[in-house]
């Protein structure tokens, strides 16, 4: 008579950015995950699906699960760090337009006011022109500044993710 061996899996569903995929993909295969060959990848709006198995026949599932928490931690602060290189350089620049809305309307006031305040119109007018001017700037010099910080922040996250998956590794 012959033995029948069923093997059980456990499934997992992840949704990332896909610029991210392959680290991902590699990522959890350090943690025994595989892709599902019954499930293709779905693509939508800049994330990937990724549907993954693995047998559920192994040992240290605890630890596992612990350093996989980790090295997803890990790479949703690269993500963050990531979207900070433009989200933190756009801030800085509206704020600089804003104030500069807010010096070119009370010139506007100034201006409007009965009898018209012509020195006070042109001096909040200066400071509101040159802020707008300072907008665009501001932005290309910020962002150059952020992803020269950022970019060791991300390689630290990088490696720390590594030392994580190598550690999974180790325990398959």
């Amino acid at each position: 008579m012959s033995e029948h061996i069923i093997e059980s899996f456990d499934y997992l569903n992840v949704t990332v950015d896909e610029k991210l995929c392959s680290q991902y993909m590699d990522g959890y295969q350090k943690f025994g995950w595989k892709q599902d060959d019954n499930m293709h990848p779905e693509k939508s709006m800049g994330k990937v699906t990724l549907h993954m198995k693995r047998s559920r026949h192994i040992i240290n599932t605890v630890e596992l699960t612990r350093l996989q928490q980790h090295y997803e931690s890990c790479m949703e602060e690269i993500a963050t760090l990531e979207a900070s290189k433009d989200s933190v350089p756009a801030k800085v620049s509206i704020s600089c337009g804003l104030a500069g809305c807010g010096f070119v309307a009370g010139s506007v006031f100034a201006v409007t006011n009965t009898p018209p305040i012509i020195w006070l119109m042109v001096l909040l007018a200066i400071p509101g022109f040159v802020l707008w001017a300072a907008a665009y700037f501001s932005y290309n010099i910020v962002k150059k500044q952020r992803i020269r910080k950022v970019n060791l922040l991300i390689e630290e996250k990088y490696d720390e993710a590594y030392e994580v998956c190598d550690k999974a590794y180790r325990l398959l």
